[in-house]
């Protein structure tokens, strides 16, 4: 059976953090807040994965409330992801992603984090699209005060 999940997920930006994006340290001077590297993009996958695999999502596999996961790196998680859904007979086909932020510019790193996400996953780049998109100056992202990002997935079950 074919099946798909969406995944959304946000952060604060915030002074004295890494900005992490697709498990890519980005130049800026503000990174995102969170208990671990608050790399949207890769929770936003994470989601999308669980819940084409009805699996919940990433607050309950890896709740901020473990000390565990504090400032671990997103791509950890979304191995083990992986490995969850590849041990219920799981395949993922695809993935497809927006970053969504004023700034700073998302394509010079885009290629990269499409590397990123691909080899976590034991896929071909070609499974895994990012995109990102600003929002005019409007809202939280687009008065610069977070990012966003969203992610659908489809996997064969």
């Amino acid at each position: 059976m074919i099946r798909m999940g969406q995944g959304y997920d946000v952060h604060r930006l915030t002074e004295d953090r890494k900005l992490i994006l697709g498990g890519v340290d980005i130049p800026y001077e503000k990174g995102l807040l969170g208990h671990s590297d608050a790399d949207v993009l890769t929770h936003a996958i994470c989601d999308a994965l669980l819940g084409a695999a009805a699996l919940g999502d990433i607050g309950k596999r890896f709740p901020d409330s473990d000390n565990k996961y504090k400032g671990i790196n997103s791509l950890i998680l979304l191995a083990q992801v992986g490995e969850l859904l590849a041990t219920m007979g799981c395949k993922i086909n695809n993935i497809d992603a927006t970053v969504i932020a004023q700034e700073p510019k998302m394509s010079p790193y885009i290629d990269e984090m499409r590397r990123n996400i691909a080899k976590t996953l034991n896929l071909s780049t070609g499974a895994v699209s990012i995109k990102a998109t600003t929002e005019e100056w409007l809202g939280f992202t687009g008065r610069k005060e977070g990012i966003a990002a969203m992610a659908v997935a489809v996997i064969d079950e």
